[in-house]
């Protein structure tokens, strides 16, 4: 990892931390709080326990940090109350809050990205078609997993989970949802050369023999 990257890491991970501690302030519901910035609790600490042996590309540090900043204002007034929300609800004229379908976007396109870097750099998958095709079957397996934890959670809360699923009386919430993740996953692909770029330069730099902080 450059030099360089690692004080705008510790920089990124604090703003996080100051971020998340005020959306943990007065959340509207503190349950569906916690369920929404645990993937940010469990990614921060990997993120840093991986940064010396697999360190990411900039580019999907940078899109991590983007979609924890989405799942902590989710969690601070729930999907279904989020202002910038309302703001596109009367800016597109839609009859809810779309909010939860950024969320879902985001869901389908940060992981495509981490899937397809792994994949890439491990010499996983052969082939640029091959390659796309399991990056999006692996998102959109990450957003049907979470849309089975959104199923369990309503059977385990009942009503109290209304908050945290955000379906707004929409019938066929789930299935948008997994739509939104893979246009999402479909969207992270057309950012494929920059994507590869990046890691080539990260490539090239370990078979250099580079030490991450070198």
């Amino acid at each position: 990892m450059p030099a360089t990257r690692t004080p705008t890491l510790l920089i990124a991970t604090l703003a996080l931390i100051a971020l998340l501690v005020l959306s943990g302030l007065h959340p509207h519901d503190r349950a569906t709080w916690w369920m929404e910035v645990a993937p940010v609790l469990i990614a921060l600490p990997l993120l840093w326990a991986t940064r010396g042996r697999f360190p990411l590309t900039p580019l999907v540090y940078a899109l991590i940090f983007v979609h924890c900043c989405v799942l902590m204002l989710g969690g601070a007034y729930s999907y279904a109350r989020v202002p910038l929300g309302f703001w596109l609800q009367d800016l597109m004229q839609l009859g809810r809050n779309p909010y939860d379908k950024i969320g879902h976007f985001m869901q389908g396109f940060v992981p495509a990205l981490i899937a397809r870097e792994i994949l890439i750099r491990g010499r996983h998958v052969q082939g640029r078609r091959m390659l796309a095709f399991v990056v999006v079957c692996i998102a959109m397996a990450i957003s049907a997993a979470y849309e089975l934890i959104e199923w369990a959670a309503a059977l385990a809360m009942g009503q109290g989970a209304d908050e945290f699923l955000g379906t707004q009386g929409d019938p066929w919430d789930t299935q948008s949802d997994m739509f939104m993740a893979l246009v999402g996953a479909l969207a992270a692909l057309l950012l494929t050369g920059l994507h590869d770029r990046q890691i080539a330069a990260l490539t090239a730099r370990a078979s250099r023999g580079l030490s991450p902080s070198s």
